[in-house]
């Protein structure tokens, strides 16, 4: 039986943060969208995949694809913690933007050592959130669950807040803090249909600007609905 653990490769540990974000938006992990999420071909996936499930990582979902294991999300929270606590110590302590940070953790989560990530999170008073709002998973692998949406699937006339951002493209984020569409931000849906058409939205806390956001931009948006 294969066993990747302890000291998981980088592979291994992209395609279980992969599989992660997959998984959070509804269930099994198919190989296309793993392929998709990590820019390869799927029959590059095929391979990875039965290794990772033989070492019990992934187990498989008759004709949807994969999901992690207790073993695999356990894997896969490090990954993520590791990722968001070096994106906010570089912003906070290095001057990184929020729209260049992305690369840098990208490369440097496969290197640093836990213990270095628990010092820069005590040196941060172990913030619960990274600069795009994504939730920061606990040390002991909890991470905070929210019933947050796409902007772009909110329903019209809804008042939400936005929760958090991809963080993966930094044009986007560009676009996204030019518009006002901050984490924080409460927005009114004003557009009666969702999906791939532009989404309007109302900036509450910005007098009631509107905004015409793009399907694709609005993908990226993360909303929770807007509670006193």
């Amino acid at each position: 039986m294969a066993d990747f653990a302890p000291g998981l490769s980088r592979s291994v540990e992209d395609y279980l943060k992969a599989i992660y974000g997959i998984s959070e938006q509804g269930g099994a992990a198919s190989t296309s969208a793993i392929a998709e999420v990590l820019e390869i071909q799927p029959a590059s996936v095929t391979g990875m995949v039965k290794r990772m499930a033989e070492s019990g990582l992934l187990e498989h979902v008759p004709y949807r694809g994969v999901r992690l294991t207790e073993k695999g999300s356990r894997e896969a929270l490090r990954v993520l913690r590791r990722h968001r606590i070096l994106e906010t110590y570089l912003c906070a302590f290095l001057g990184y933007t929020w729209d260049d940070v992305h690369e840098e953790a990208e490369r440097l989560e496969h290197a640093v050592s836990d213990g270095l990530v628990e010092r820069m999170a005590e040196a941060m008073h172990f913030p619960s959130h990274d600069p795009h709002g994504a939730p920061i998973p606990t040390s002991a692998g909890e991470i905070e669950e929210t019933d947050a949406v796409c902007l772009s699937d909110a329903a019209s006339g809804s008042v939400m807040r936005i929760r958090a951002v991809r963080d993966e493209d930094p044009g986007g984020l560009r676009s996204i803090e030019s518009e006002g569409l901050m984490p924080g931000v409460r927005v009114r849906i004003e557009t009666e249909q969702t999906g791939p058409q532009p989404i309007v939205v109302s900036l509450l806390d910005l007098g009631g600007a509107r905004r015409t956001v793009p399907g694709d931009l609005a993908r990226r948006i993360f909303v929770v609905p807007d509670t006193p």
